[in-house]
């Protein structure tokens, strides 16, 4: 019986049926914090977006964490339709970051370091294009980062290479009001227990120097 339900439990995969076929309209910011000089936005897909939102929102310097859809040709998608895996689109993470507390350079190591970067099309057990890795650059200086980082891990993990797509970053759907902070809303639900929560731990035992106090979430 245990070893049915462990069995389970790893089998899970990033995906729960919609409560609403409707994009969100409701996700509000803190505007004036928001709205400040060095506040930057990033873009990335890395899996499933329940589990990369958590793990960017334990970073230190990461003032908001959002889950949506980018890289696809259809327009206002909803979850059902990433799923089918025939828009173009990943789940992917709107970063709001504070340039001075952390980089875009240290976000790219925070990417790489939370996942298993030479998996195409998905992560762990959740597989197709909706869960691809990409990294959303928005000018050259960004672009020019991911690719030495890139760079650097091919000469590590040879013969493998990084499946991470290098996309110009063109729109950003929000995603649905239930998916946002899944993983601190259902902390009990299979999916977070079996595959988002050890994943987040995995990363947060690998930059203990780049999370959080307890006092900043």
């Amino acid at each position: 019986m245990l070893l049915s339900l462990v069995i389970a439990l790893l089998f899970t995969s990033c995906n729960v049926k919609s409560k609403t076929s409707e994009s969100s309209q409701n996700i509000t910011y803190n505007i004036e914090e928001l709205n400040n000089p060095n506040i930057r936005t990033a873009y990335f897909a890395s899996g499933c977006f329940w589990c990369v939102e958590a793990i960017y929102e334990s970073v230190k310097g990461v003032k908001e964490s959002i889950s949506g859809y980018s890289g696809g040709h259809k327009d206002h998608p909803t979850y059902e339709d990433s799923n089918t895996g025939t828009t173009g689109h990943a789940e992917s993470v709107e970063i709001f970051y504070d340039t001075t507390v952390i980089d875009y350079p240290t976000l790219i190591d925070v990417y790489f370091g939370s996942q298993n970067v030479s998996q195409v099309n998905g992560q762990g057990s959740d597989h197709g294009s909706q869960y691809r890795s990409i990294i959303f650059y928005q000018n050259q200086d960004e672009k020019q980062i991911a690719e030495k980082k890139i760079a650097e891990l091919n000469q590590l993990i040879a013969p493998e290479t990084v499946a991470a797509e290098l996309k110009k970053f063109e729109k950003f759907w929000v995603a649905e009001d239930y998916h946002q902070n899944y993983e601190r809303n259902h902390p009990k639900q299979s999916y977070i227990m079996a595959v988002s929560i050890p994943r987040i731990k995995r990363f947060q035992e690998k930059f203990p120097e780049l999370l959080k106090t307890d006092s900043e979430h």
